[in-house]
């Protein structure tokens, strides 16, 4: 998977980054309907995901992996559900628009808008945050910055091309006589589990 930033950890520790402005990255997600899990853990970071895998009775997975996806081994816990994840670029590329969950990690959450930032460089990490109809991700709970023009700030010292989305709930829209549609432009679910421990 290709990277817009390689050093984004390394940024993010030096930056204004701080776990006590979860509480309100947290309401204003919640406000902007997406769910939020917070666990300790990522041994429940992965619980939490395979229920979520149950209780959608998925049977097709696309995922981006990521170092903590790697560390809860998220596929490997899936498979053992059953159920097949496509974690290899050509895979995502031809499963995506039929997958019932796409998984993919984010660098930051935004206090001021509960949005997530996510380093969307690469076809697939776009293909499995838009195409199917949940998208699941996870976020270090410690990396929230206080506002947009701090995530503004990270970007700018670190991020010179590529593409970043900045995603705030489930897609939404009220282009046809301004009746609110959830779910029409991608995702009509945005679940973000936040954990609390490092790998």
């Amino acid at each position: 998977m290709k990277k817009g930033c390689l050093n984004w950890q390394q940024v993010l520790l030096t930056s204004n980054c701080s776990s006590h402005l979860f509480d309100q990255f947290e309401m204003r997600a919640k406000n902007a309907s997406a769910t939020v899990y917070h666990v300790k853990t990522i041994a429940e970071a992965r619980d939490t995901l395979l229920q979520l895998v149950k209780d959608a009775n998925a049977t097709k997975v696309v995922a981006v992996e990521s170092p903590l996806q790697q560390a809860a081994k998220i596929s490997d816990a899936i498979h053992s559900l059953g159920i097949r994840v496509y974690n290899e670029p050509s895979e995502i590329a031809l499963h995506a628009k039929t997958a019932d969950i796409g998984i993919s990690d984010v660098k930051f959450g935004i206090a001021e808008s509960g949005s997530v930032c996510q380093d969307a460089y690469s076809i697939e990490s776009r293909l499995v945050s838009t195409l199917p109809p949940m998208h699941v991700v996870f976020l270090n709970s410690t990396n929230i910055v206080p506002g947009i023009e701090d995530a503004m700030n990270i970007l700018s010292q670190i991020y010179d091309r590529g593409y970043i989305s900045f995603i705030t709930g489930p897609s939404r829209t009220a282009d046809i006589e301004r009746v609110l549609t959830i779910g029409v432009h991608g995702p009509s679910r945005l679940i973000i589990i936040a954990v609390d421990e490092q790998i």
